[in-house]
């Protein structure tokens, strides 16, 4: 990905929410690698909730650098937690590092997902 001018703060520096949007949107790319929509599932009443993030911000990007978003995926209980890394394409300098817990609500209510541990299956364990 790269940054676009609009991201970035009167720093020069790319906006600390910023990179929330750019883990949400490796997590939905992933989802369609895995044959799921994020909105066909919401039709079918399960919503992948985050729960929890955690967010360490090591170096920064500026306008016009491009990344590497780099994910990782484990399951604990009914929690799906996703480690992302986002690297400096130029010289892969770790820039931001976090871990984002998600849980399914299956028709309004805390649950697992079927559809999400099949999806998930050959990533989780590895």
């Amino acid at each position: 990905m790269q940054v676009r001018d609009y991201e970035c703060d009167i720093e020069g520096i790319v906006n600390n929410a910023n990179y929330l949007h750019y883990t949400e949107h490796t997590r939905h790319l992933f989802l369609k690698q895995c044959g799921l929509s994020f909105a066909g599932m919401h039709r079918r009443g399960t919503d992948a909730v985050v729960a929890r993030m955690s967010l360490q911000y090591k170096a920064p990007l500026r306008c016009d650098d491009e990344f590497i978003s780099r994910m990782t995926l484990r399951k604990e209980g009914l929690r799906y937690v996703f480690g992302h890394d986002i690297y400096r394409a130029s010289d892969d300098k770790l820039c931001f590092r976090s871990t984002a817990e998600v849980v399914c609500l299956v028709d309004g209510r805390l649950a697992a997902s079927p559809d999400y541990d099949r999806a998930f299956a050959k990533y989780i364990g590895r």
